[in-house]
């Protein structure tokens, strides 16, 4: 008896703590369908902008606004945003809610450098004359661009009630389930603004 106890002691600290309770495996299930929700809505943001992408109106184009410097910083902030949260989530592994909490805070500084950048960008477009009121492509490239960097805000928003939770309440299941979860919602994120770099920002450029 005591042996099996403790293989199954043995047992459940081998599962990673998110994954220990059924109630933290059945919320990330959840949160899964969830992602899939938004994948659906992204990909209808994707489709409008792929069909008015060259509706100009005589306004500005993809040639005329884009500017391959500002794009890639973006594009490095962002990628290393996701590196450095894979981090974090190896330091919650190992049981370092201190290293957790410092690489969790380096992605967030590394998102709102982002977001920064993005809100920039837009000004400067706006200055240009480049508004969602100008042409059908505008539109849809404001709509795109706009809903993802809302998504960014919320999740640092998110992000920081995690890291409020953590600091009070230390490691436990829950809050490395909470944890884990934003995890997920910022690779996704990630993998969003790689395919608006790709279809949005390098087709532009290339024509």
């Amino acid at each position: 008896m005591a042996a099996h106890a403790h293989a199954h002691g043995h047992e459940n600290t081998s599962v990673p703590m998110e994954y220990r309770t059924e109630q933290s495996k059945m919320n990330i299930l959840g949160f899964w369908i969830f992602l899939g929700a938004e994948i659906v809505l992204f990909a209808t943001l994707f489709s409008v902008y792929s069909v008015l992408h060259n509706r100009y109106a005589g306004g500005p184009t993809q040639a005329d606004m884009f500017e391959i410097g500002g794009v890639m910083a973006q594009t490095l902030l962002l990628l290393t945003s996701s590196f450095t949260c894979g981090i974090a989530i190896l330091e919650m592994r190992n049981n370092n809610l201190k290293r957790l909490l410092v690489w969790m805070a380096v992605t967030l500084v590394l998102g709102a450098g982002f977001l920064f950048m993005e809100i920039s960008e837009f000004r400067h477009y706006v200055h240009m004359g480049a508004t969602m009121q100008t042409s059908g492509y505008l539109s849809a490239f404001f709509v795109l661009l706009g809903t993802h960097g809302l998504h960014v805000t919320m999740g640092i928003g998110w992000a920081v009630l995690i890291i409020i939770q953590l600091l009070k309440r230390g490691l436990t299941p829950v809050t490395a389930r909470k944890t884990f979860i934003i995890s997920l919602y910022w690779h996704f994120l990630d993998v969003v603004w790689i395919f608006i770099f790709t279809f949005v920002y390098l087709k532009g450029m290339v024509g």
